[in-house]
Formats: structure tokens, sequence, C-alpha cells
């Protein structure tokens, strides 16, 4: 994948050019991937010891699902980048052109498909970092505080790179439960991210 396959420096550079990819939908997917990789380093510096060994088997399973995730989310960069090329060649079209409206309609849906993605998983990364950061070794459960915090800040922008998109939706229906679903997905895991990193920040006080 040619997006994350090279050096930080190079996707950095890449978004700070004036290409179109990536963007804010590529940088939030790898944003939560780097999240959801920090809890699930809380639960590999956590299994093996003997003061966790009753939760072992519920880190393990933990950890299985982040690296998971974290690999979805990285897909995601690319999928974000596809998506979007096309819409920006799609706003060339002439307005007088009869296919323009369709050619749009459909690249608007496929462009917010993949932060719509990366939404859904990064809530389901907030999830998990809350059961590393209640069950992870203590020495490193600020790094539990630091993942749900790059998750959170995912989950904010995968939902604004949705809404760009589907405000400039014909078909107002799928566009309202779309942004319904976000509304709803926005409330929800921002508070579970702040309560989260509270958790744990409140240790250290």
């Amino acid at each position: 994948m040619e997006l994350i396959d090279g050096s930080v420096a190079s996707f950095t550079e890449k978004l700070a050019s004036p290409a179109p990819v990536p963007g804010g939908g590529g940088a939030s997917a790898l944003v939560g991937a780097v999240g959801i990789a920090l809890g699930d380093m809380v639960g590999e510096l956590t299994v093996g010891k003997k003061k966790y060994a009753d939760v072992e088997a519920d880190i393990r399973a933990l950890m299985g699902r982040a690296q998971d995730l974290r690999e979805r989310l990285l897909a995601c960069v690319e999928k974000d980048a596809r998506a979007f090329e096309p819409l920006s060649r799609a706003y060339a079209i002439p307005k007088e052109d009869p296919a323009r409206d369709q050619i749009m309609e459909t690249c608007l849906r496929d462009a917010a498909a993949a932060p719509l993605e990366i939404f859904d998983l990064v809530c389901q990364a907030i999830e998990i970092q809350r059961d590393f950061a209640q069950k992870g070794s203590r020495l490193v459960i600020s790094d539990a505080a630091t993942g749900v915090s790059f998750c959170r800040a995912a989950l904010e922008g995968a939902a604004v790179n949705v809404k760009v998109n589907t405000r400039l939706m014909q078909d107002r229906a799928y566009a309202d439960a779309v942004n319904e679903h976000i509304d709803r997905g926005l409330a929800t895991y921002r508070a579970l991210a702040d309560e989260v990193f509270a958790s744990v920040y409140q240790r250290f006080c």
C-alpha cells in the first residue's frame, strides 16, 4: 500500500502538499491506528505478568481485536485516497453536463464510505482502550490514555469528513440517516473517550 508503506516523513510531506490525497480522512485513519496500537502495547506489557494472570485471557482477546482494528484502519488510509480522487475530478465536470448530478452523487457516497468505516472502527477502538485501561498493567496505562486520546481525535476527524460529503448529497434521506449515525456515535464515544482518559489521568493526581 503506497501511502502507508512509506516513511512517516513521506506521509506527512504528502499531507502538507497541495495534492488532494492523503487528506483528513486518511490522516484520521492513521491516527486511529496509532491510537489502538498503543492499547495493544499495553497488552503486550501486561501478559505474562503474575500480577495480571487472572485477566491474561481477557488481555489476549483484546490484543487480537486491537491488531485487527489497526490493520483495518491502515487499509482505510488507502481506501480514503482511492475514493476521494474520483470526487475531486467530478467537481470539474461542467454544471450543464446532464450526467454531472448522478456522477457527483455516486462519488459523494463513495467518498463518505471510507471515513464512515473509520468512524465505526474507532468507536470499537475506544471501547477496547477502556478495557486496556481497566485491566492493563498500571505501569503502562498512561499509554492507554494516550491511545484513547488519539482515537478521540480520529473519531472527530472521521465524523467531519463524512459530513463534508453528506451535506452535498441530493438523496437527503440517505444523508440524514448517515448524519444521525455520526451524531449519535460522536456523542457516545467522545464521552467514553473522555471518561477513559480521566480515569487514568486522575490516578496520577
